[in-house]
């Protein structure tokens, strides 16, 4: 017997679903495609900003590798190339864990600072224009609840990838 024979059938989703889901992908594909705008003209790309935004509230500006790939959304091998990059443009700098020598630093340059407060007002306008101020509060809270739960199940990972 083979293993697609003993598959329960896929539980298609309903019309109300479908239109629910179409509307989060489509909407948040669009919103990523208006924030990297945003960030054109600081030369920055929406994953070096959520690179620096970790790193400028961490202390000393600094975190290990592994936290900001987890804290970033990055996977290590993302946040390797992305380093690469923001350390050619001066944004940070990697060192090396004196207490570990496999684990390192991302440390965020003076430079990197800069970058990020130019970089912030235009970041902070494109999320209100296309996010913020289009939604109630009520709205803002059920969304907030909402993907707080989607982000709890897959953090925990139960739901069966």
């Amino acid at each position: 017997m083979n293993k697609a024979s003993t598959q329960a059938p896929p539980r298609w989703l309903s019309p109300a679903e479908m239109e629910a889901w179409r509307a989060y992908i489509l909407t948040s594909r669009r919103l990523m495609e208006l924030l990297e705008q945003a960030l054109d003209g600081h030369d920055l790309s929406m994953a070096d900003y959520e690179v620096l935004a970790q790193l400028s509230d961490a202390p000393e500006r600094r975190m290990r590798m592994s936290e900001l790939a987890q804290a970033a959304l990055l996977s290590r091998s993302r946040l390797s190339h992305r380093m690469k990059v923001m350390e050619q443009a001066g944004l940070i700098r990697k060192e090396e864990c004196p207490d570990d020598r496999r684990g390192a630093f991302a440390v965020m340059t003076e430079k990197g600072l800069q970058a990020i407060v130019a970089a912030a007002p235009d970041h902070v306008a494109s999320v209100r224009r296309a996010f913020t101020d289009v939604l109630s509060p009520a709205d803002q809270a059920v969304i907030a609840r909402s993907f707080t739960t989607i982000q709890n199940l897959l953090k925990s990972d139960t739901c069966g990838s």
